[in-house]
């Protein structure tokens, strides 16, 4: 027998003692097509490993990053079902008590027979650089806003809704589609600012103009979108002039710092989270130098819990810190505590908080499924290691808003005036009647 087969033998052993003392209800297909248990099903949910190399890796460097680069790769792969299914089978406990059903010894034997061997290859993420906060400055901001938002409108008008909503969708009723759930966001949205005709709003990171839009169309006001993405703003304008709404609705390409007009309504959706902690009191500052006296603001970000560790010490977890290296560079959550605290620094009041965080659970569940159901047109159109990237970000995002591992605010305030704040005394007015938009007189 030579080392291949002695380490595979090894390895294989280890894997179905630990399967039975786990009492795991998911598989292994090892890398020579054998399965633990021996007895699996064909078409049973398993986890796949492609090589040696993916056990020799995980042993020397275990963490996100390396399976995030084995997952991008093939390498690791999960067939007979999605991850969804791997988190609602994983072993019940704490991971500390689990891995006391483990064979110490066994393991550290195991483990020495894989430590020279090569790690192998591809290793796709390795090319882009460490996660790092923005500068605050236009040209990092765009150049990490078109690392996300500019890799392809057609990627992303696979498994959007129509409108091009890319944020948490607003389920008047959880077995709603997610195209009413995202008609819904709009009108709530456009509710809670209390939209009338005539109103000038200024939309925040206005993605593919859908909210513009809408609010134009439905609510007779005038938008004014700004984005750092080009492709973005492309897309937005065509729509624009598409649907003859140019008198009602700019699209431009700017950082919002740089915006000098004022407002009587401002909304940003989704956008803060590019910000950066370092900036948080330049963009409050920018928001209230744009709004008028007693203007509304609505404030939608994903915060991060408040009795977190990195709530507490700024550091982030290793689960977002490769998000914001793959996905998102420059991101960075705040907290609920400290965005009220910050509305009212910056010469706000604060009016409601509301938590969408189910709500987002189920959004990215919804944009999984839709990218899984459209594969093959997404691995042609940004080739498959993005395309897996991608997959596996949506559904990471559900399951941690799922978990209570992340949340999300809608919080409405309006720029501090003496008196009173024009409001109605209570919330009524945001479910009146049926749920349908309100059309401009």
């Amino acid at each position: 027998m030579d080392a291949r087969t002695r380490r595979l033998e090894a390895f294989r052993t280890l894997a179905t003692r630990a399967h039975a003392a786990l009492g795991l209800e998911f598989g292994l297909r090892l890398w020579d097509g054998s399965t633990v248990p021996a007895t699996l099903p064909p078409g049973s949910l398993a986890i796949s490993i492609a090589d040696e190399g993916v056990v020799a890796a995980l042993i020397r460097r275990p963490g996100i990053d390396t399976i995030a680069n084995l997952w991008v790769a093939g390498r690791i792969d999960i067939s007979g079902g999605t991850m969804f299914d791997l988190v609602a089978r994983r072993p019940k406990g704490r991971s500390r008590d689990v891995l006391k059903g483990l064979d110490r010894r066994q393991a550290l034997a195991t483990a020495a027979k894989f430590l020279f061997v090569p790690r192998g290859g591809p290793w796709p993420l390795e090319a882009i650089g460490k996660d790092r906060e923005s500068d605050g400055s236009q040209a990092e901001n765009r150049k990490n806003i078109a690392h996300h938002y500019d890799l392809s409108n057609a990627f992303y008008e696979l498994w959007l809704d129509p409108r091009m909503v890319y944020t948490c969708a607003y389920f008047t009723d959880w077995t709603n589609s997610l195209e009413q759930a995202q008609a819904d966001k709009l009108e709530m949205v456009c509710r809670k600012l209390r939209l009338e005709p005539g109103d000038s709003v200024l939309d925040i990171g206005c993605g593919w103009g859908s909210l513009a839009i809408y609010a134009a169309q439905n609510h007779g006001v005038h938008v004014h979108g700004v984005s750092l993405s080009e492709r973005q703003v492309a897309f937005a304008r065509e729509r624009v002039e598409r649907l003859g709404l140019a008198d009602r609705v700019e699209i431009e390409l700017v950082d919002y710092t740089r915006v000098g007009r004022t407002y009587d309504k401002v909304a940003s959706i989704g956008m803060f989270e590019a910000v950066g902690a370092g900036h948080f009191d330049t963009y409050f500052r920018t928001v209230n130098r744009v709004l008028k006296p007693g203007g509304l603001y609505l404030h939608h970000a994903i915060t991060r819990p408040g009795k977190s560790n990195a709530a507490r010490t700024g550091k982030k977890r290793a689960d977002f810190a490769a998000l914001t290296r793959y996905i998102f560079p420059g991101g960075e959550l705040d907290y609920i505590g400290r965005t009220v605290t910050s509305l009212e620094r910056h010469g706000f009041e604060v009016h409601d908080v509301e938590d969408w965080r189910e709500h987002y659970a189920r959004t990215c569940r919804f944009w999984h499924d839709r990218l899984l159901a459209r594969w093959q047109e997404a691995t042609r159109e940004i080739g498959e290691a993005r395309a897996r990237l991608w997959l596996a970000y949506l559904g990471a995002c559900s399951i941690t808003f799922e978990r209570n591992n992340a949340l999300l605010y809608q919080t409405l305030a309006s720029k501090r005036v003496r008196g009173s704040a024009g409001l109605p005394p209570t919330r009524a007015d945001l479910y009146r009647g049926e749920w349908a938009p309100k059309r401009p007189s």
